[in-house]
């Protein structure tokens, strides 16, 4: 079946999500100890950052796992939509992140701190190279689903982090203006905000069952109303239980004689097959409800 179906590349993602997280952990834990030795402000909050990207990275690695739980009676999807809710974690997390980096920077342009460079340096640069490991790691899988999106942000996010310690601690070293760190600052939340937000967007589309891209349910109605025999489709509706997950619903009116002469049944295959094949979305996971055409003044039409 689908991409929603794939348990190899399920497992595949946990690993990558838990060794981007033990690095993470371990990047963290070096940063604080950096941050105790140096005095260094810019680091004790490039620290405090990285823990929360650990945290976004742990949700992203229960969420990752709950996914491939199997349907039950309670949960007929299973727990898929878990992905969903763990990506907005993550993507509100890292907007808050960046709100603060914001405000903290423009604060740190009028009342710069003291800042010891040489320390600053040695763990921003311990910070970008394992920020650049955990990218190569999740870079696989970075587009199974808004779950891993949202992990592979938080690293791209770390290691622009790291990258922006490094910029600062040289200009300080240089030239001992310690307004770069906020500088810098600055700079990496303008890149962090519009991403998240878009990640925000994508996640409520999901949540509130919006069109998924790549479709249009117009275009599915004129294909569907070109097959022979049919007269009429109502109640179409194209939603996703996940990120990977896209599914169709819709009532097909068709002849009464389509019923005594076996059109009825063949049409189901046929429809199915339409709206696997025949669109830039595959969509695997369709319901149709054929209908014949006496019956339509007994149904609710009225969901166009």
């Amino acid at each position: 079946m689908g991409a929603g179906h794939d348990h190899g590349a399920g497992t595949s993602n946990r690993t990558r999500l838990l060794i981007a997280f033990i690095i993470t952990v371990g990047v963290v834990i070096a940063q604080a100890i950096g941050a105790i030795v140096t005095g260094s402000l810019a680091l004790l909050v490039d620290t405090a950052h990285m823990l929360t990207d650990s945290a976004g990275l742990l949700m992203a690695l229960l969420a990752a796992g709950l996914m491939q739980r199997p349907a039950t009676s309670k949960h007929s999807w299973g727990l898929k939509r878990t992905e969903v809710l763990s990506a907005m974690a993550q993507s509100s997390l890292l907007f808050a992140v960046g709100i603060y980096a914001l405000v903290e920077g423009v604060r740190r342009l009028f009342d710069p701190p003291e800042i010891q460079p040489t320390g600053l340096l040695i763990f921003g640069i311990i910070g970008l190279l394992a920020n650049l490991a955990a990218m190569v790691v999740l870079t696989g899988g970075r587009n199974s689903n808004l779950n891993m999106k949202a992990a592979f942000l938080e690293v791209v996010n770390d290691a622009l982090g790291s990258v922006g310690v490094i910029i600062s601690a040289i200009v300080i070293a240089l030239f001992g203006w310690y307004q770069a760190d906020a500088v810098v600052g600055i700079l990496i939340a303008l890149l962090i905000v519009p991403r998240t937000i878009i990640l925000l967007k994508a996640s409520l589309g999901v949540l509130l069952e919006s069109t998924p891209k790549g479709i249009d349910p117009e275009a599915v109605r004129a294909h569907i109303m070109a097959m022979e025999h049919v007269t009429a489709v109502h109640d179409l509706h194209i939603t996703r239980i996940s990120s990977d997950l896209p599914v169709l619903t819709a009532h097909v009116i068709v002849g009464d004689a389509c019923f005594r002469d076996g059109h009825a049944a063949e049409m189901l295959p046929a429809l199915q097959k339409c709206v696997a094949e025949h669109f830039e979305l595959s969509i695997e996971h369709s319901t149709f409800q054929i209908e014949p055409e006496s019956n339509i003044d007994e149904e609710h039409v009225h969901h166009h």
